[in-house]
């Protein structure tokens, strides 16, 4: 019988730090490395022994390490264990330089008689969930910064050149093209490019190969990936010749579409392989979607001899608003799902993490409501507005992007509400504010003044506003203001004074009926070579009203469980979502993708709510359902959800509308709320 060998604690302990699959290094309290584990060479990118004898701030990157010495020695005259980066996002350097994100624990070893410390380091980037949430998050912000850009920039060439190098960055590839079709259909022009060879390649024609990736975007409209990627788009190709010269690994590209018609494409193309999958293709599709949006924007421009600024961006969003918002709602409410998993509930790290990647959807959201705001593209929806929230936004807003040349100073009493549509507000405000920019051309101070109005123009002395009276918001420049009979005629529809193709004089007319159907009033005054101040009086909404309001719009949800809810979505990724949101509430879901499906649904089985999104693809829109369902079932609650509102600007039923994206808490107050009023 064999004896078992002798215990070696010296021989254990060894291979134990050989073998442990994180990174260990043990350093001296001067912060020098003496001993490093295979695990911490291959992270850090160091051969046997290169690290041994270096200081430890080797690894630290150049912009905090003098704080990191300073926390060294702090660390040195009080040694204890303490984990790091479960709060905070701590990197380290690598010997190539490139950052890897890590957690760290610190083990002193004084109480066992060595005077070092050990420190464990390990790899958190490809933890798969928050490697996902944060390549949403980036690929989210990345579109928010590219909308940014098209609504302050002027010029299409430069939003062109732009897109390749959005592309790339976000994606990670070395090189992205926008090529367009030439007016013979026989090949492609690269019109802006980004990657080591991009100088070379703009202006390049290209031949459509038969049966090439190129060949069938253009000719299904649909997007393709081709070489060696684990992708999800309609089809996948083989590289062609020209790619393997270029050392092109894989590619992915999707079409370019204007007014449903196939105009190019927007590719890009990687040395290395990369995992091409639903969220790389949502993120390119819409950022060709906006680029789309760009150009039909440019193209309107020249046809329209440059018709007025605010329908132009109008154009913008109108084309990408639904799809972005639905991108919004899957990446937010997957985010919110995933923030919940028990797993992941008091987990230090993934929770700060999730909340930085629903900050970034929300920022997403925020792009998109101002710029539908800002093409007026909105429903009516009056609501109590807190007068200083929103102007405080909006001037922080137009910080940003008007003229850098002009001031802007904001002073707003405090607790002045009104019940105003806020997004009409918003853009009648913005429309004086580019007037106002128009008229400092070489800059100015524009001012805005909230208080309560202690004289009211005649004809709202006899109006009925309640005891609350009237709100008065000034809006004042510093311009070369204007001659009386300029000023006379200024709310006049279809009167200005610009040159031709800057403006079509509907701007301050529309300022001026959006204030007498908010029953209130704008007054104009100007003086040559001393400014322009233009007033709106919308009526006030006292204290107590205020808080009454308020509590009616946001009750406490109480939906009874076990409810019927037919859901009609044709996103399956955004189904996905609302169904798990739905179910968490205690609902039964019946889900449909279109109109026709939804309503068989109706006539074969009981339904105690409809929800549905307004545009449904091809078929019935969800407001069509929604009427045909309230003729079938009179009593049955219904409740919209859009991606972009400008869809009922024609339709007189007045559904109650949930916009996207929205969280789960919103969908069920909607719910609340479309059930309550239908019990009344």
């Amino acid at each position: 019988m064999n004896e078992a060998p002798e215990f070696d604690e010296g021989t254990v302990f060894r291979s134990l730090f050989a073998a442990y699959p994180d990174a260990l290094l043990v350093v001296d309290l001067e912060g020098i490395i003496r001993l490093a584990n295979p695990a911490a060479l291959a992270l850090l990118g160091y051969e046997a022994d290169e690290l041994l004898g270096l200081g430890v701030d080797v690894l630290v990157p150049d912009a905090i390490r003098p704080r990191h010495a300073a926390y060294r020695d702090a660390y040195a005259a009080h040694p204890r264990p303490r984990p790091m980066g479960t709060q905070m996002d701590l990197v380290a350097r690598r010997r190539d330089g490139r950052e890897v994100m890590v957690e760290i624990a610190l083990s002193p070893l004084q109480d066992h008689g060595l005077p070092y410390v050990v420190a464990a380091i390990r790899n958190i980037t490809d933890y798969p969930r928050v490697k996902q949430a944060l390549q949403r998050a980036r690929y989210a912000e990345h579109l928010a910064k590219f909308g940014r850009l098209a609504v302050d920039a002027r010029e299409s060439e430069k939003l062109l050149a732009e897109v390749p190098v959005v592309a790339a960055d976000a994606l990670q590839v070395e090189m992205a093209e926008v090529r367009l079709l030439e007016p013979n259909g026989l090949k492609v022009r690269v019109a802006t490019a980004a990657g080591p060879d991009s100088a070379q390649r703009i202006g390049l024609r290209l031949a459509i190969e038969p049966g090439s990736a190129l060949e069938m975007v253009l000719a299904e409209g649909k997007a393709v990936v081709a070489g060696d990627s684990d992708g999800h788009a309609e089809r996948s190709l083989e590289l062609t010749p020209s790619d393997r010269e270029t050392g092109v690994v894989c590619k992915l590209l999707v079409p370019l579409a204007d007014r449903g018609r196939t105009i190019g494409a927007l590719a890009v193309r990687s040395r290395t392989r990369r995992t091409f999958g639903e969220d790389e293709l949502n993120f390119l599709e819409s950022l060709s979607s906006l680029l789309a949006t760009v150009l039909q924007r440019a193209s309107s421009e020249d046809a329209l001899n440059h018709a007025q600024r605010l329908e132009s961006v109008g154009q913008l969003t109108g084309g990408i608003a639904h799809d972005f918002n639905n991108l919004l709602t899957v990446i937010s409410g997957n985010l919110q799902i995933l923030r919940d998993v028990p797993a992941y509930a008091s987990d230090a790290l993934v929770q700060p993490l999730v909340d930085s990647a629903l900050r970034a959807t929300q920022r997403g959201a925020e792009l998109t409501a101002k710029l539908l705001a800002f093409s007026r593209r909105q429903v009516l929806q009056p609501t109590v507005v807190d007068l200083g929230v929103l102007l405080r936004s909006l001037t922080g807003m137009l910080r940003r992007t008007l003229d850098q040349r002009i001031a802007i100073e904001l002073d707003v009493a405090v607790d002045l509400r009104c019940t105003v549509d806020p997004v009409q507000l918003e853009s009648a405000l913005l429309n004086i504010a580019l007037n106002a920019r128009d008229a400092m051309p070489k800059g100015g101070t524009l001012r805005f003044n909230c208080h309560v109005a202690v004289t009211k123009p005649p004809e709202l002395e006899l109006a009925e506003a309640g005891a609350a009276g009237f709100i008065a918001i000034e809006i004042s420049d510093t311009g070369e203001g204007m001659p009386e009979a300029v000023r006379e005629r200024a709310f006049e529809p279809f009167f200005t004074t610009k040159e031709s193709g800057r403006g079509t004089g509907l701007g301050l007319a529309t300022v001026y009926g959006f204030a007498h159907q908010s029953r209130g009033a704008a007054t104009l005054e100007s003086t040559p070579g001393h400014g322009t101040t233009v007033t709106l009086y919308l009526p006030r909404v006292g204290g107590g009203e205020v808080q009454a309001e308020v509590q009616s719009a946001s009750p406490r949800a109480n939906i009874p469980k076990g409810l019927k809810v037919l859901l009609v979505e044709d996103d399956p990724e955004v189904i996905a979502v609302v169904r798990q949101f739905l179910t968490s509430m205690g609902l039964e879901v019946l889900p449909c993708t279109d109109g026709q499906q939804a309503l068989q649904v109706l006539e074969d089985q009981p339904v105690d709510l409809l929800l549905t999104d307004v545009f449904l693809g091809p078929g019935l829109r969800g407001t069509e359902v929604a009427a045909r369902a309230r003729r079938r079932r009179p009593g049955l609650p219904i409740l919209l959800m859009s991606g972009y509102s400008g869809e009922l600007l024609d339709d007189p039923m007045g559904w109650e509308v949930l916009a996207k994206p929205y969280t789960r808490a919103e969908l069920e107050r909607a719910i609340g709320r479309v059930l309550k009023n239908r019990a009344q």
